[in-house]
């Protein structure tokens, strides 16, 4: 007995860490719902609360018309050996309650405290453990009292909040549970018993109990519910005398009640023979019993569930990180891998294991071609403009031969267009670089746990793709001015200027006229045609070499160095400054505290379960 006894306080102590913890619902079946425990169900004024208190041995309920119980109540009764006896809540931890009276007013007060002060339920129950010589091990679950019609303050759907509420308990299959009926109702009309043959057809987890016997019509009598004729459970079935309006207004002491009641049965012609399987005290010792057997036959579940949520608890802590140890070393080595791993997942983005890559080939392959063809060449080049630019080159000495300084001006010019498309392809393969750099800060796993670090890589990945930036840019535009201040001298050797063919024509030059009359039509579109495709040339050699410069100094930078200066700066950060950088989030924090007290609490329930099952 000391074994199973052990069992059942264990039972009572892993529920109560549960429900501190929280681990008493959710997805599956949670440990508090996988413990067994007992639950009393029964309609309002059926006795549920005489019945509770003469268990226990204490009037401490509320008590009331309509519905009193409006939270569920777990009651852990705890015996104990050296006299003492008094409760304990789990809202007020530590607080020890010696007056049964206030015990009842805390239960009221924690009620309303949820549902106000009205008549509405709540599913949130109250955890009250009673310690005192005058109980058994067990585990009580009183539930809001099944009724047929909502009264005034309630709303219209309470009846079937109530019952879905109570269902919700009973149909676990590790629930035991404890059917309350009056006697002077019929059997086949009780609330509790039809929910009982709901969830446990086979009357497998049901004890009946009849309540108010002593109230019973002269000439009746429960006997044939009691011995199983009326309705058969594969359990007994225990009678109840309850406290009379009397007793309680004169505040009979409950063990006196008892042996009252004890006395009832002896002395009753009807319930004599059966006196020995009658009361309250019975009806404990029984459940108590009946509950150790469960706890017995469960623990093998038990273990499987604890096992398993053990791995599920461990593979989510690796899933958001382990807690980070306190020393620099290690907060070092910590911040560094991370940055590895955010360096993976970018160069991923770029070489085409994730996408976003194939972008800066977008800017290369369709951008810079487009922006080239809109390149402004045929206003430059038109023959109003080359002959300003040729008359005005010459200055005030004609040229001799050929007009050299105003093909240099209107290359120069031409050329100088390049940089807008060049510089542009800088900026969109830095952007797409940037958005890489979000991209790939969201899809590190290890960072998510780490604002302050992840906003500290993006911050230095933005920073080194500025420098890319400024150094490809520069680059960009050398690649343009090179091609200004060096013209390839074979491409216009093999230019054959022909003279003019028409002189006589009426805008050929005129020996009075101004100097815009110094050139022929055919002269000028022949100067504007051979630049046009000199610039030709010059652009098939840019549409090649920015691209090339462009990654040279922006992605091939990007994919080497990304973090370079940010690994430096870390190394030299004082322990504080480390710390500070693997601030998380308070919100992940949390999380794991919890996920860690659920695991101490599973690998401490295992641990004692072992400790006390196989002896």
């Amino acid at each position: 007995m000391t074994t199973m006894t052990s069992l059942i306080g264990l039972i009572n102590k892993i529920q109560r860490a549960c429900t501190v913890l929280g681990d008493h619902g959710g997805e599956g079946l949670s440990l508090w719902e996988a413990l067994p425990s007992v639950a009393v169900v029964g309609g309002q004024s059926s006795g549920k609360s005489s019945v509770l208190e003469s268990v226990v041995g204490r009037d401490f309920l509320p008590r009331g018309s309509g519905i009193v119980t409006r939270r569920p109540l777990v009651l852990q009764l705890h015996k104990t050996e050296d006299g003492q006896e008094y409760a304990e809540f789990l809202h007020i931890p530590r607080k020890r309650f010696t007056d049964f009276v206030a015990v009842r007013k805390e239960i009221a007060d924690e009620t309303d405290r949820i549902t106000g002060k009205t008549k509405q339920i709540s599913n949130i129950p109250i955890q009250l453990s009673i310690y005192s010589p005058n109980v058994v091990n067990l585990t009580l679950i009183d539930l809001p009292g099944l009724t047929k019609v909502a009264v005034e303050g309630q709303h219209e759907n309470i009846v079937e909040d109530i019952e879905n509420m109570v269902r919700a308990y009973v149909e676990k299959p590790n629930c035991i549970i404890l059917a309350i009926s009056p006697a002077n109702q019929d059997i086949a009309t009780s609330d509790a018993i039809k929910l009982a043959k709901e969830v446990d057809p086979a009357g497998e987890r049901t004890f009946g109990v009849v309540t108010k016997l002593d109230l019973m019509d002269k000439g009746t009598n429960a006997v044939d519910v009691l011995e199983g004729r009326s309705y058969r459970l594969q359990h007994p079935w225990v009678g109840i005398v309850n406290r009379s309006q009397a007793d309680i207004n004169k505040n009979v002491d409950m063990i006196f009640a008892r042996k009252k009641e004890r006395e009832y049965f002896e002395t009753s012609p009807e319930y004599g023979h059966l006196a020995h399987k009658m009361g309250s005290e019975y009806l404990a010792k029984l459940l108590s019993q009946h509950l150790e057997l469960v706890i017995r036959q469960k623990i093998p579940s038990i273990i499987a569930l604890i096992n398993k949520t053990i791995d599920e608890l461990n593979a989510e802590l690796d899933r958001i990180g382990r807690p980070i140890a306190v020393d620099s070393g290690a907060q070092l080595y910590t911040i560094l891998e991370m940055c590895r791993a955010f360096d993976k997942v970018f160069k991923e983005h770029l070489d085409g294991g994730r996408p976003g890559g194939d972008k800066i080939y977008g800017v290369f392959d369709h951008q810079l071609p487009a922006a080239l063809k809109k390149l402004p060449f045929d206003r430059h080049l038109a023959l109003k403009n080359v002959q300003r630019v040729v008359t005005e080159a010459d200055g005030y000495q004609p040229h001799l031969i050929a007009p050299e300084q105003g093909y240099r001006r209107l290359i120069d010019g031409s050329i100088s267009y390049f940089k807008g498309p060049a510089e542009a392809s800088v900026d969109a393969v830095h952007f797409v670089l940037k958005e890489l750099v979000r991209k790939s800060i969201v899809a590190t796993e290890e960072l998510k746990r780490f604002p302050t670090l992840s906003n500290d890589i993006a911050a230095a990945a933005n920073e080194s793709l500025e420098r890319f930036r400024d150094e490809s840019r520069k680059t960009v535009l050398r690649l343009v001015d090179m091609e200004s201040s060096y013209l390839t001298v074979e491409f216009f050797r093999k230019i054959h200027l022909e003279p003019e063919k028409n002189p006589n024509a009426p805008n050929a030059p005129n020996r009075g006229g101004t100097t815009i009359d110094n050139y022929t039509d055919n002269h000028l579109r022949k100067i504007g045609s051979n630049v046009n495709a000199y610039i030709g040339m010059v652009c098939e050699t840019l549409k090649n070499s920015i691209p090339k410069a462009v990654v040279y100094c922006q992605v091939r930078e990007a994919k080497r160095s990304l973090l370079n200066r940010f690994y430096v700066q870390v190394g030299r950060k004082e322990k504080e400054k480390l710390g500070a950088m693997l601030d998380e989030d308070p919100a992940l924090m949390e999380k794991r505290a919890q996920l860690a007290k659920r695991l101490e609490l599973y690998k401490q329930a295992r641990d004692d379960i072992d400790s006390v099952a196989w002896k």
